[in-house]
Order: C-alpha cells, then sequence, then structure tokens
C-alpha cells in the first residue's frame, strides 16, 4: 500500500494558500503616519552662523552709528513745533491816535464813512505823492470818443493812485444806496486815503436791460473815481480847453463812416494811429 505522505513543497503551498490574504492588509492598515518636524530655513541659517560673524556685524554696525551719533549732537536744538490750539489769530494791533491809520475820529467808535468828512483838508500830502498825481499824462494814454470827447481809461487812475499811496492804502466808500432809475444808475462815493476824507462825488452810467444792472453800478463806481480824481489833479488836463485843442489837433481826425445795421453815414473822431471799429466801417 503507497504511503500518503504529502510532499514537502505541496504542504508548503497549502499553508500559503490557507493563510488567510487579510493579515497583510490589516497590518499595513493599522500603522499610524508619523509625523516628521522641518525646523524653518532662516532659524537653521542663523543657527549655524558661528558666534565669530555675530560679533563682527555688531562691531561693524556700531562703528557706523558712531558718526551719525557724532552729526546729530552737533546740528543745533530746535524748537518744536506747538500742536494746533484751535484758537484763532488775533486781530491786527490797532493804530496808534493821529496816525495814518487810525480809522476813529479820536473815540473809540469807529467812523462811519457814509456821513463822516473826518481828516478832509488836515494836511498836505507829501511832495513825492503830490508829484505822481500830478505828473503829465502820456499821449498815447488818451482815449478819444466817436463824438470828440477825450478821457483817459478807469483802470489807470487806479494805477496812479496805486502809485501814489501804494495798493490798500485808498479805497472808495459808498455814501448811499445805489439808485436805479429807468435805464440809468447813480451812486455817490467817497475816496479815502489813508484813513482820511479826500473828495466825493456821484458816478452815474447807462444800461439797456435788467441783466445789465449789476455791470452798470461797477462803471457807476468807476465813473465816481474818475470825478473824485479831479480833486487829486490827476489827469487834470482832460478839463483844459486849450490842451483838447492842442491834443484833437495833434492826434486825433475825422472820418466818415457808415454803420453796418442802419447803414447811417456819419463823421466820427478816432485817433490817428487808431482804426475803425465796429459797428462803423469806413464809406
Amino acid at each position: 500500500m503507497a504511503s500518503r505522505s504529502i510532499p514537502p513543497l505541496r504542504a508548503a503551498g497549502r499553508c500559503l494558500i490557507i493563510a488567510p490574504p487579510k493579515a497583510y492588509a490589516q497590518g499595513f492598515a493599522t500603522a499610524k503616519p508619523r509625523s516628521y518636524y522641518l525646523p524653518a530655513r532662516a532659524s537653521t541659517l542663523a543657527a549655524t552662523k558661528p558666534a565669530a560673524a555675530t560679533s563682527r556685524r555688531s562691531a561693524a554696525t556700531k562703528a557706523e552709528e558712531a558718526p551719525t551719533t557724532a552729526s546729530k549732537a552737533a546740528e543745533p536744538a530746535r524748537t518744536p513745533i506747538p500742536a494746533v490750539s484751535g484758537t484763532p489769530l488775533p486781530d491786527a494791533p490797532s493804530p496808534t491816535p493821529g496816525s495814518e491809520l487810525d480809522a476813529t475820529d479820536g473815540s473809540s467808535k469807529p467812523i462811519d464813512w457814509t456821513q463822516s468828512y473826518h481828516g478832509l483838508g488836515t494836511s498836505a500830502f507829501p511832495p513825492e505823492v503830490s508829484a505822481i498825481l500830478q505828473a503829465p499824462l502820456d499821449p498815447d494814454d488818451i482815449e478819444v470818443k466817436p463824438d470828440g470827447i477825450i478821457y483817459l481809461p478807469e483802470i489807470k487812475y487806479r494805477r496812479i493812485l496805486n502809485a501814489a499811496f501804494g495798493p490798500g492804502g485808498w479805497g472808495l466808500a459808498p455814501r448811499g444806496e445805489l439808485m436805479v432809475h429807468e435805464k440809468l444808475v447813480t451812486r455817490e462815493y467817497a475816496l479815502v486815503v489813508h484813513g482820511r476824507f479826500v473828495a466825493q462825488a456821484r458816478g452815474e452810467q447807462q444800461y439797456f436791460s435788467e441783466e445789465g444792472v449789476s455791470t452798470a453800478a461797477e462803471g457807476c463806481k468807476s465813473n465816481a473815481l474818475m470825478r473824485c480824481c479831479k480833486d487829486l489833479g490827476i489827469a487834470s488836463e482832460l478839463w483844459d480847453p486849450r490842451f483838447i485843442r492842442k491834443f484833437m489837433k495833434a492826434h486825433a481826425v475825422q472820418q466818415w463812416v457808415e454803420h453796418v445795421t442802419t447803414k447811417k453815414r456819419k463823421q466820427i473822431w478816432l485817433r490817428k494811429d487808431d482804426e475803425v471799429r465796429y459797428p462803423f466801417k469806413k464809406s
């Protein structure tokens, strides 16, 4: 009878088949992941620097800071700027009594320039101021109206006053309300120089529509200024008949022109070095 003993290789194969394969899977599945610590690169590099390099850097830093500290010590001490308190700045100091800037009549009350004549004729202006006010006019500054009246533009009166008294040293004070009439506005003004009443005149200006009242009011002020300046001797030649005749003969001419819209022909005056302007043209 043949022996039933199993060869060793077959016995080993049966053991492998019989062994449950899940044992390996369970071994791998139950394994927990390990955590690893990675230090920062900068920390690692800092830790690896030798102590000698650190000492050299600190020494160099101290050497660089030394001149800076010395220069700061050499600079003068600066006054600190105080914080904003919110308190408004004080007004300008009041002028001393009797000075040119004194705007009172000896009492504590300010002058009412709508009625006052404070300082009228108290003293003459200095010679250098009088020379500016009474200087002869340049013929190139004088203009000619179509009706033959010569005049000085109002801006040049202001330039003469600024040259004589300085900007802000003079002013026009209204003496009443603006009177608006039909096609005409008027108002009275006083010329005040360095706190003194100098002259008074009523200005006037025509207007053609209600929209032009404000512009006419400004022209009225300039007209009053021109009339006040006569009392100071500014452009006094313009009221001298002999000067007017000489100027017209030397610098003005009459010419026939035609109105552009109405086609009417008429003679107008103009400067010899000027040209015919709208609404006229040469006929």
